[in-house]
C-alpha cells in the first residue's frame, strides 16, 4: 500500500469498519458477501511490502499459495529501467550511554530520502534494507516499521524516522542492527507487544491515502504469513487456504476479523471441534469451520467407500 504498492491500491473503500461490534448480524463480512463490489479486486503488485519495527529475523517469508508471494516480493526491488538509490550510509555504532542526536538522525534520513519529497519512499527503503543486509520482505522490516509507527508501506516520514529511531536508541546502521535483535526477543517474550505489532500490521497494510478501511484478501494473506513467520498458529495454513479458494466471495478482511483471528487461533488451536458457533465470532469464521468440517466428512466418506471396496475384493463379496 502507500504510494509504492499500486497493485494493491483501490479507488475507493465504501465498506465501514465495525471493529467495536462483533455480533454476526453486524459483521462487515456480511456486506462483503452480499456486495463484493464494495471492495474491488486487487491488481498484481509491483513494489514493496515494508513494515515497522523492532525485530530482526533472517528467515525468509514462506511461499504463498497461488504465487501471491512471487508477485508481492517483486514489489521490493527496482523494476528494470527504474532509477536506483546510489548513496549508502556509513556503519557507525551508538554508545549505550549516548542518546541519539537530531543532527545524526536527520543526516541518516537525508541519505535515503526521496529527491522530491521529504520522505523515504520505496527506493530509499530498498537501499536502507540493502545496507542493513535485511531483505525488505523480512519480518524484521515489519518490526522496524512498527517501531517507527509508520502510517503507510513504502513511506517513512522524517518525524516517523527521527522519533522512531530515538525510541529504539539508534542513530546509525550499526546501532539499528544491534538493537533490532533485542527488540525481537522482547516481542517474542511479551504477548502484549506481539498483539500491538499484530494490530499495527493491519493498519500498515491499508491504503489510507485512498481511504481504504478493509484489507484486500490477497494482501491479508501475505501479511498474515509475514506477522506469523516467527511463530505460526496450527490453524494458519488451513485458514489461508480457505481464503485463497474463496477470493471470489471474500474480497476483503475487516479490522475486527483481523484482530479476532488472533484470539480465534489461540482458542481453537488445531481442533475445530472446540469451536462454538453461538459465540460472537465473525461469520467468516463460521464459514471457515463449516468448510473444514465438510472437507473432513467428504474425506471420511471417501475413505469408508475405499475400505468397503477393498473388503469386497478380499472376501469376494457381491452386491
Amino acid at each position: 500500500m502507500g504510494n509504492c504498492l499500486t497493485c494493491f491500491k483501490e479507488p475507493s473503500a465504501a465498506a465501514q469498519d465495525n471493529s467495536q461490534n462483533c455480533h454476526k448480524e453486524d459483521m462487515p463480512e456480511v456486506r462483503l458477501y452480499a456486495a463484493p463490489s464494495h471492495i474491488p479486486a486487487s491488481a498484481p503488485p509491483d513494489q514493496t511490502i515494508l513494515s515497522n519495527g523492532n525485530h530482526l529475523s533472517a528467515t525468509p517469508l514462506p511461499p504463498v499459495a497461488g504465487d501471491i508471494q512471487g508477485t508481492v516480493v517483486g514489489r521490493f526491488y527496482p523494476l528494470p529501467g527504474r532509477k536506483t538509490h546510489s548513496k549508502s550510509a556509513p556503519a557507525m555504532g551508538l554508545s549505550e550511554s549516548k542518546q541519539p542526536s537530531d543532527t545524526k538522525l536527520n543526516a541518516l534520513f537525508d541519505i535515503y530520502k526521496d529527491e522530491n519529497e521529504d520522505c523515504i519512499l520505496a527506493e530509499g527503503i530498498e537501499q536502507l534494507c540493502k545496507d542493513l543486509q535485511i531483505p525488505p520482505e523480512d519480518y524484521k522490516i515489519l518490526v522496524f516499521a512498527w517501531k517507527l509507527n509508520a502510517e503507510q508501506m513504502c513511506r517513512f516520514t522524517r518525524p516517523e524516522f527521527v522519533n522512531g529511531m530515538k525510541s529504539i536508541r539508534a542513530d546509525s546502521l550499526k546501532s539499528i542492527q544491534g538493537r533490532l535483535p533485542e527488540i525481537v526477543n522482547e516481542v517474542d517474550r511479551t504477548s502484549e507487544l506481539f498483539k500491538d505489532l499484530y494490530r499495527f500490521t493491519f493498519r500498515f497494510g491499508l491504503d489510507t491515502a485512498a481511504g481504504q478501511r478493509i484489507l484486500p484478501t490477497d494482501m491479508a494473506v501475505v501479511l498474515w504469513q509475514l506477522v506469523f513467520s516467527r511463530k505460526e498458529p496450527p490453524i494458519l495454513k488451513r485458514w489461508l487456504e480457505f481464503l485463497e479458494t474463496h477470493q471470489n466471495v471474500v474480497r476483503g478482511i475487516p479490522r475486527d476479523t483481523w484482530n479476532m483471528f488472533l484470539n480465534f487461533s489461540e482458542t481453537i488451536g488445531n481442533e475445530l471441534s472446540s469451536y462454538d458457533d453461538t459465540e460472537a465470532w465473525p461469520s467468516l469464521f463460521d464459514d471457515f469451520v463449516e468448510y473444514e468440517n465438510d472437507k473432513m466428512n467428504q474425506n471420511f466418506a471417501k475413505d469408508n467407500k475405499e475400505c468397503e471396496g477393498i473388503l469386497r475384493e478380499d472376501f469376494n463379496i457381491n452386491d
